[in-house]
């Protein structure tokens, strides 16, 4: 039984290898089961009874890159960490490989970008949560404007329209730099006054004083770090993190 599990992992391995060469190298249309099976060397019957149906093994092969993909960010961000590395530059790091990733990985990017595929994804979920790692060093920092949930939000979203807006391009016309463009306006939302290369948006200009900025900012530092306050009891800590988090939705 162990053998057959092992011979039904490889065999399983290796027609997600061929998927993937090809939807990267001739995109999804090119991706046929037919196809699939005489690269692998296995029969079509064997593609649905491993993946249901060309569905779901696209599906597998988009899995398998972005558990790929999301390795090669943690080992970035423990990195970065590990390095003491200026947090909102490693941010922009994290924005720049995904924005590559993208890319260079069209039909594949377009796949993962699937809401309802997204939310089935272990690897995308990984993903997320390595931004929000990098969120939380630039608020533990004091340096972001914006509740860490938020923030996490506002960058994932602009980074799968970025994509999304230089792929809709002709591939002749796209214009990588608008990604530049875009991390910039969101930086400028996310970060406290001053610390993104164009400052979009004072403190002032969105309706609060510079006061309140500067509560705002100490709220959401200090709740990056409440859960490592062993000084206070649980109960503390979490009674703690909800008072900071109404002072910084306020």
């Amino acid at each position: 039984m162990i053998e057959q599990g092992s011979q039904r992992d490889e065999t399983r391995s290796r027609i997600v290898e061929v998927a993937g060469t090809m939807l990267r190298e001739r995109g999804a249309a090119a991706v046929t089961t037919r196809a699939v099976a005489d690269g692998a060397g296995v029969q079509a019957p064997t593609i649905y009874r491993l993946f249901g149906d060309k569905d779901g093994l696209l599906e597998a092969v988009a899995e398998h890159a972005m558990a790929t993909f999301s390795a090669i960010k943690a080992d970035a961000v423990r990195a970065a960490r590990d390095d003491a590395t200026d947090p909102v530059e490693d941010l922009r790091t994290g924005w720049s490989m995904t924005i590559g990733f993208g890319l260079a990985n069209p039909d594949l990017f377009v796949l993962l970008s699937d809401p309802e595929r997204g939310r089935r994804s272990a690897a995308a979920r990984a993903g997320t949560a390595l931004l929000a790692e990098r969120i939380q060093r630039v608020a533990e920092a004091g340096r972001l404007a914006v509740p860490e949930r938020r923030a996490v939000e506002l960058v994932h979203a602009a980074g799968t329209g970025a994509v999304l807006a230089v792929l809709a391009a002709p591939a002749d016309e796209r214009d990588p730099s608008l990604a530049d463009d875009v991390l910039e306006a969101v930086l400028g939302r996310i970060l406290v006054s001053g610390e993104s290369t164009t400052d979009h948006r004072s403190a002032a200009s969105d309706g609060r004083g510079r006061g309140n900025g500067a509560v705002t900012s100490a709220a959401i530092t200090l709740r990056a770090a409440a859960p490592r306050l062993e000084r206070l009891s649980s109960a503390e800590r979490t009674m703690l993190a909800e008072w900071l988090d109404r002072i910084a939705a306020d």
